[in-house]
């Protein structure tokens, strides 16, 4: 089996552009990191989203910012195969954009601790991704100072914002290990093609291409969480979705989803979210 493996994200910098700016038109799902922080924009589509350690259903109107060398992905669910045009916004900028001078101002305190914040990933409110869009999409149409107005607006906005959470558990810690980000990716993007089929230990075991304890030590420390427990996540972010946005029924879900049996299925529901499928369905209106 081929399995996709994440090397360093090459963003493309011009000569007259240290601040890249685009929409987003791609697949996503591809485990990468890269030295430029990262502002993320989601506005059409719905999804599952890994930063670091963790691992969270997203959806439109979904705003992170998130420093250099962490890897992430986002796994978006299609919509009869296709993403809409658009979807998102995206943008780069290296940590030595600003400078030590004007880092260091006091007047630049606020961002300071914003961008120590993004050491672990940030999640934004829908609200604030709403007040940041204008300036994002203004960002994509202007160049020279205005360029760099907005993304001090979009800055300064985050930096005040009272409802950002940090994504990354406190002691998560990026390896540099260009092998260990190579085994991880290759499990990380199996796992996304291929959560809903019955995947054993020993079968990732040999994506990995580690003894089984070593591997379950490596992914703990990894994760935060065993493997089984993750792969459960995974399949439980995908029934969130689809028991909100469909009206399949439950077994059907949970056979999509990848579980042998609806017992089991509502068991591990129930512990990610603290409460059945059929409640949860009902509490989102379908």
């Amino acid at each position: 089996m081929k399995t996709n493996i994440a090397e360093l994200d090459q963003i493309s910098h011009s000569a007259n552009q240290g601040l890249v700016v685009n929409y987003l038109n791609d697949r996503g799902g591809v485990w990468h990191f890269h030295p430029e922080y990262e502002i993320m924009l989601n506005l059409k589509n719905n999804g599952t989203r890994i930063i670091g350690d963790n691992v969270e259903i997203f959806d439109e109107y979904e705003l992170v910012f998130i420093a250099g060398n962490i890897p992430h992905c986002w796994n978006y669910y299609k919509i009869e195969g296709h993403l809409p045009d658009n979807h998102g916004i995206i943008v780069h900028f290296l940590p030595e954009f600003f400078g030590d001078g004007l880092m260091n101002q006091p007047e630049m305190g606020r961002i300071r601790e914003l961008f120590a914040e993004a050491e672990r990933g940030i999640a934004f409110s829908v609200q604030d991704a709403r007040n940041a869009e204008k300036f994002l999409k203004d960002m994509i149409q202007h160049s020279g100072i205005e360029k760099i107005i907005d993304l001090f607006q979009v800055l300064g906005m985050m930096s005040r914002s009272s409802h950002r959470r940090p994504l990354c558990t406190q002691n998560y810690k990026i390896e540099y290990d260009r092998l260990a980000n190579k085994r991880m990716a290759n499990v990380y993007n199996y796992l996304r093609e291929n959560y809903n089929k019955p995947i054993s230990l020993k079968d990732i075991c040999v994506i990995a291409g580690m003894k089984p304890l070593s591997f379950s030590k490596y992914f703990k420390k990894s994760t935060g969480t065993s493997y089984i427990e993750y792969l459960h996540q995974l399949r439980i972010n995908r029934a969130c979705y689809l028991l909100r946005e469909t009206f399949e029924t439950i077994h059907n879900i949970a056979k999509e989803c990848g579980f042998s049996s609806l017992s089991n299925f509502n068991k591990q529901f129930k512990k990610n979210t603290g409460v059945s499928p059929r409640i949860f369905r009902l509490h989102h209106n379908i």
